[in-house]
């Protein structure tokens, strides 16, 4: 058996990507990626500046389209996704509105989940001003997908745990229905991150990312990534413009992605961002898997509390895709969880007795953090949508961190007790 020092050992996929920046030759040797801040590069030949220009060399024109900062974190995660490129935003939002309006036109029809983050759910509604119509299906099962298919169908939507009620998607029915239909697959794998779940083990086409929640982890940069896995024949696709249809076809999605959405609606990443988000994801492992065995815990303590009416989790076993997502998800089962205090309870009085608990709408924290769904994040969806969605008022959503547990369990103890 080899050593770790053998020179024939097999290095980890994690080992390989925490030390891939340095042996790609940093600036004097640096183990990080230096900061770029730079809004422009100067180049020694007019023939070079017009080779990167059309895309003919690798290289750096202006900063809006990319910077080495930014190219670096890039390469991270398209390593993390085992994909063929990513292209980085200002948001995740920003990643979601360049994916689907670069990809999607006027006449196309997407289907969704129904279980979406409350901003894609109101962007989707903005895409049908626009022409693009939309079908919301129970995304757990992937016959329901298949039954909102129409001819115009160009795209699929899902995310791996929905926030804030936690359901899983028919991630592999899902995959494998697009691939039979050759439509494209995109996957919100933010609740997940790569370390729960690879999303082209599920046939995604693209994974889109909130860098600023579970991969850069310290709630101090705001970051959005989308990655190609390869798996998408874009030769096929019939939205990619003429200008993009050259070269490796396997290259066109990301290429329009980036230059529409970087180039023309200016969703540009920041270097200092992107440095940031870098280096934090450099413990991405220990705090997801810390975070989700601190919210498993939690999740089973809440389940027998005499206040809590409903708990929502997916590693509970009463979860109803507790099963999928044991098969699923590696590591555990993600830092997100919600639940409903008995009927009567006053949420408010609930969360303004905790006192380690942070009351936050942020998610994937390294601190746990807490919310009223309905008034908050869903308050805009209105009561019809809200019902739809199993958004009960008196629903709270916990984003758990990597505290200690019985410190977490004790200041959620001290807040039931209040009400």
């Amino acid at each position: 058996m080899s050593s770790p020092h053998d020179p024939d050992h097999a290095e980890s996929s994690l080992s390989t990507w925490l030390h891939a920046e340095r042996r790609a030759g940093n600036e004097h040797a640096s183990v990080h990626k230096p900061l770029h801040p730079s809004a422009t590069f100067a180049f020694k030949n007019a023939r070079d500046l017009v080779a990167v220009f059309q895309g003919a060399q690798p290289g750096f024109v202006y900063a809006r389209q990319g910077n080495p900062t930014t190219g670096a974190l890039e390469a991270r995660l398209t390593a993390l996704e085992g994909g063929k490129g990513t292209a980085c935003f200002t948001t995740g939002m920003s990643a979601i509105s360049a994916t689907l309006l670069t990809l999607l036109r006027a006449g196309d029809h997407i289907v969704s989940s129904q279980f979406l983050f409350g901003n894609t759910s109101s962007l989707l509604q903005t895409l049908q001003g626009l022409g693009v119509s939309v079908s919301f299906v129970d995304a757990t099962q992937a016959s329901a997908v298949e039954a909102a298919l129409r001819p115009e169908t160009r795209m699929v939507f899902v995310e791996t745990i929905a926030n804030p009620r936690t359901q899983v998607a028919d991630l592999g029915g899902i995959g494998e229905l697009c691939a039979q239909k050759g439509l494209v697959y995109v996957v919100d794998s933010t609740m997940t991150t790569p370390v729960l779940l690879r999303a082209r083990d599920v046939g995604a086409s693209l994974v889109v990312h909130s860098l600023s929640k579970g991969i850069g982890g310290h709630g101090h940069a705001l970051g959005g990534s989308v990655t190609d896995t390869g798996l998408f024949d874009w030769s096929r696709y019939p939205n990619i413009a003429e200008p993009y249809r050259k070269g490796d076809p396997a290259n066109w999605g990301l290429q329009q992605i980036r230059k529409k959405g970087l180039r023309d609606m200016g969703f540009t990443l920041r270097a200092e961002d992107a440095h940031r988000i870098a280096i934090g994801a450099e413990t991405m492992a220990l705090r997801v898997k810390q975070a989700s065995a601190n919210a498993l815990a939690l999740a089973q303590w809440l389940s027998s509390q005499p206040q809590v009416a409903q708990i929502h989790y997916p590693g509970l076993p009463a979860h109803a895709q507790h099963e999928r997502a044991a098969g699923l998800f590696t590591g555990g089962y993600g830092p997100l969880m919600s639940f409903e205090l008995r009927p009567g309870a006053d949420v408010f009085t609930f969360l303004d007795a905790l006192r380690l608990v942070i009351l936050s709408s942020h998610l994937a924290d390294n601190r746990t953090l807490a919310i009223p769904v309905a008034q908050t994040i869903f308050w805009e969806a209105g009561a019809e949508r809200r019902a739809a969605m199993g958004i009960a008022d008196g629903l709270i959503r916990l984003s758990v961190g990597i505290e200690d547990v019985t410190d977490l369990q004790a200041d959620l103890a001290q807040a039931l007790a209040k009400i």
